[in-house]
């Protein structure tokens, strides 16, 4: 583990491996270096890059410097890119996809973006408070449930299961605090085409043909917003991407 200082102090922990140019992973709500899909995608892309995955602020081994914003994450993504070289290739899933394209937008040295699914559904604009009312009350389980059953969408008896998975349900509750950070991310959940359209970096944007079919308008909203984008669909695949998969079209978008 390795770690890089923030515009505003926090301290990022990170992990390289792999060579060839470099590339950025960003994940999404939940997620770390050690759970979620990049345990599993960076040693894949590691074949043709050298990738940087990281604890997104408030996450792991990284720093939680208060207040809180999405500029914030911004700055620790140009922290991560300055420590790649001073430029890279930036690859988020869910709402690390709309922190990789806000990253692009904002001017920072992308050579290129590719999102996942970002989650752009209209209607979430509580959901910060919502969630920051939970933390705030120490009910992090029920942020973690409202997160999956209010914004995710998934079924009662699957969070039924989850409580259950000893082995996962704490680390879920452990980085539910950040949950309204992914929240104040996605903004009013509603796709900044104006933003967006100042990206200039190549852009593949990306969505299985399995998913919500919320997630699907998602990303074709995003791709008609950044100029020249790559709209794909990866077959047989939701919003829990498999990373072969998923390592196989970035291959390709590259």
């Amino acid at each position: 583990m390795s770690t890089v200082k923030s515009k505003d102090g926090t301290l990022i922990a990170y992990e390289k491996a792999g060579s060839g140019p470099p590339l950025v992973l960003v994940d999404g709500a939940l997620c770390s270096r050690q759970f979620g899909p990049m345990p599993k995608l960076a040693p894949l892309l590691a074949s043709r890059f050298t990738v940087y995955w990281y604890d997104r602020r408030g996450r792991g081994e990284s720093g939680d410097t208060r207040p809180y914003a999405r500029e914030r994450e911004i700055e620790d993504v140009a922290a991560l890119i300055q420590a790649a070289g001073g430029s890279a290739f930036v690859v988020g899933l869910s709402s690390g996809a709309a922190l990789a394209l806000e990253a692009a937008a904002s001017g920072l040295p992308v050579t290129k973006v590719a999102a996942y699914e970002p989650p752009y559904m209209p209607g979430g604009a509580n959901h910060q408070a919502r969630l920051s009312e939970l933390i705030e009350a120490g009910r992090r389980g029920d942020a973690v449930k409202y997160f999956m059953r209010d914004m995710v969408g998934m079924p009662g008896f699957v969070i039924v299961l989850m409580q259950l998975m000893f082995w996962v349900w704490p680390k879920l509750k452990a980085v539910a605090h950040t949950l309204p950070y992914d929240a104040a991310v996605m903004g009013d959940y509603q796709v900044p085409a104006a933003r967006f359209a100042a990206i200039r970096a190549p852009a593949l944007v990306m969505h299985g043909s399995k998913t919500d079919p919320r997630l699907m308008k998602a990303a074709r909203s995003v791709a008609e917003a950044v100029p020249h984008a790559q709209h794909r669909v990866l077959e047989g695949q939701t919003h829990n991407v498999g990373p072969q998969v998923l390592a196989a079209a970035l291959f390709d978008f590259a």
